[in-house]
């Protein structure tokens, strides 16, 4: 049979390359360009007349979304036996249900759009990497969609960067169960932030669960974007005692000068991100603040 063939969108290539050495499988090559007007263009460059054809590439935000649903539409098209859509980062995964009236629910509207990809002969699947909301999967409509975790990857970097004695934090008690599942797994305490609402627009720390006094804490987020949570919870923890913080996350998405407002507050003593979000990989070219953590080992298991 075949080796399968791998194709990497925008942002994703290395992650791919990693991925397709990993799994003993071939490159895919894809011609795109971009019309005056702005419309895309691309064109598979590879034969995929019955390979298993695997695509990288998250949905990031529209344009991406859309061009990773018309390569793969695409792929199927022109034959491919097997599809299978690797998302290191799925996009709106935070607007997941609608909490005033009239919301719209986008992630069950992408994960829709994603359902809708012709089928292949053998099936078509999607993997998609420690979603915000675990009810993210069942969104998707005769795709099957299987949540992958970062646990395998980021367990001994959490232990690297703890050290000898660490306590695992969370953000808020939003987190608190993912960040408890994982203290378990790591075999250390698990720390939670408690707030109490002020106001409509503020709130305030009452307590810290968890004993942190003289002890580093790692403070685990899914998702980092403006970093003003992680901020909040840095701050908590050291008026608490500890005595370093550092951060982990899975998905770095760091708009604008997030990244900067995480430096510049000097409250981290490191701050690590998977490759999962390709602004995360653009910055830490140039950032040496931010240490990144190749994420392609989660997916390989799922790909044999």
């Amino acid at each position: 049979m075949a080796r399968p063939l791998v194709f990497a969108q925008p942002g994703y290539q290395a992650l791919a390359e990693t991925l397709t050495a990993r799994i003993g499988g071939d490159s895919g090559a894809v011609e795109r360009s971009h019309f005056p007007d702005g419309e895309r263009y691309q064109r598979i460059d590879s034969d995929v007349e019955e390979r298993s054809v695997i695509i990288v590439g998250g949905t990031v935000d529209d344009a991406a979304t859309l061009a990773l649903y018309d390569l793969a539409s695409a792929a199927v098209t022109y034959g491919a036996r097997r599809l299978s859509l690797v998302v290191p980062y799925f996009g709106y995964s935070t607007m997941e249900r609608a909490v005033k009236p009239g919301e719209v629910v986008v992630a069950k509207n992408r994960a829709r759009l994603l359902s809708t990809i012709p089928h292949a002969s053998a099936g078509n699947r999607v993997l998609l990497l420690d979603l915000h909301s675990e009810g993210i999967p069942h969104y998707f409509e005769g795709l099957p969609a299987f949540h992958v975790y970062s646990k395998p990857v980021l367990t001994p970097v959490i232990r690297a960067v703890g050290g000898d004695d660490f306590v695992l934090g969370s953000t808020d008690s939003g987190r608190a169960k993912w960040v408890e599942s994982l203290a378990n797994d790591l075999g250390v305490d698990a720390a939670v932030i408690l707030k109490r609402r002020t106001s409509g627009s503020e709130t305030r720390v009452t307590a810290v669960s968890a004993a942190v006094e003289g002890r580093t804490v790692v403070i685990y987020d899914d998702m980092i974007r403006t970093g003003g949570s992680l901020i909040g919870a840095a701050k908590a923890y050291l008026d608490a005692g500890a005595r370093r913080c550092v951060a982990v996350t899975t998905h770095g998405v760091f708009p604008g000068g997030a990244l900067a407002r995480l430096r510049d507050s000097r409250l981290f003593e490191r701050i690590v991100s998977t490759d999962s979000h390709p602004r995360a990989v653009a910055l830490a070219a140039d950032d040496p603040t931010l240490e990144l953590v190749p994420c392609a080992e989660c997916f390989v298991d799922h790909l044999g």
